[in-house]
């Protein structure tokens, strides 16, 4: 899908909406709809989508020439703005008249302040549903992009068994994997989870300076961004040696929660009923108490994003949506564990894009 098309189908879904334009400033949402990844800063950059109409990307001037080497004046005019302007008011010239205009979700305050200031008579709105809707369901190519990501992300966890060793603590794997996320294929780290021991008990512990003993349990969850500018994510757990009393038999439920998740996802499905199908089970084996977060989250040009797989969301699955599946259980003071899975639902089920073992790997 090219640039042209989904601005189309945005400027459709605006109109739909009952909106007469969208703002959208540096962030996924920006990238999505131009293919420009600008920098967030004070200068204001802002893609102004009238429901009708040609599209104008205002940029401070000195950001001009990196706006221009994305291509994005191809399909739109670049609006430039000096140092001793006001950006916010070349905005509301642009749009005279409007009524009701949707921000993005991830604009900040100080700048939806602004626009209120100067377009006093103008109502603004969260363009989350707009944009979410775009974003939602992955186009071929994108999902290529995914299985990419998540086939560099399953060749740093391949590498997992050289760095876990007694001894080290989890900063230094931790390094470790951060830079095979690189060497691997990946232009930028996202996150780097080491957590070992009782710290497994944290679902987003960041590595320190624990020493990695024999007989830890260590959950790793990591995962980055591709050069392509979508995101991979995946949690694997290990053990360093005979794992603790009671760990095993635990894994195994937990195992079992995440394939009856993954054979649960299809289209026609809800969200909600995603994360069921994993409670139940670790429930039923009395863990549920310990899966203390959603069983997933969507994937794509950022790591958290719609659709969310967690109780109360009744969105129904399609064709398309791209999410983790990742039950875990955390016990204070002892240990965790998590498996997470990215996956892409098909026709009729989904397609799992991370291929490690899931089963507890022994290190």
């Amino acid at each position: 899908m090219t640039v042209s098309d989904r601005l189309a189908r945005a400027q459709r879904a605006t109109a739909a909406a009952g909106v007469d334009a969208l703002l959208v400033t540096p962030g996924a949402d920006l990238r999505y709809l131009t293919g420009y990844d600008a920098m967030p800063l004070e200068r204001l950059t802002c893609l102004v989508l009238p429901a009708e109409g040609e599209p104008t990307l205002v940029v401070p001037q000195l950001e001009r020439p990196a706006a221009e080497a994305s291509g994005v004046g191809a399909v739109m005019e670049i609006l430039d703005w000096p140092e001793t302007e006001d950006p916010v008011g070349i905005v509301a010239k642009l749009l005279p008249g409007a009524r009701r205009v949707a921000v993005d979700d991830r604009m900040w305050a100080e700048k939806v302040l602004r626009f209120r200031a100067a377009m006093p008579a103008t109502e603004q709105v969260l363009g989350g549903e707009i944009l979410g809707s775009l974003r939602v369901r992955k186009s071929p190519d994108e999902v290529a992009a995914l299985r990419e990501a998540a086939a560099a992300i399953d060749r740093v966890h391949a590498r997992m068994g050289a760095w876990l060793r007694p001894g080290r603590t989890e900063r230094e794997v931790g390094n470790d994997i951060a830079s095979a996320i690189v060497a691997e294929g990946h232009a930028r780290v996202d996150s780097v989870i080491v957590a070992s021991g009782p710290n497994g008990a944290s679902p987003h512990h960041e590595p320190g300076d624990r020493v990695i003993e024999f007989g830890d349990a260590v959950v790793v969850d990591i995962g980055g961004t591709t050069p392509a500018g979508y995101c991979s994510d995946e949690t694997r757990t290990y053990a360093v040696g005979e794992p603790p009393p009671g760990f095993a038999e635990a894994y195994d439920v937990l195992l079992h929660a995440q394939v009856a998740a993954c054979e649960h996802a299809r289209p026609g499905v809800t969200a909600e009923s995603v994360d069921a199908a994993a409670r139940d089970v670790l429930t039923a084996a009395g863990l549920g108490e310990h899966f203390v977060h959603r069983v997933g989250h969507g994937i794509g040009l950022e790591t958290h994003e719609q659709p969310y797989m967690v109780a109360g969301n009744t969105e129904v699955l399609e064709p398309g949506m791209a999410f983790s599946i990742e039950p875990g259980f955390y016990i204070p003071g002892r240990y965790g564990a998590r498996i997470e899975d990215i996956v892409v639902t098909t026709e009729d089920g989904v397609e799992r894009l991370n291929l490690r073992p899931r089963e507890l790997a022994i290190v």
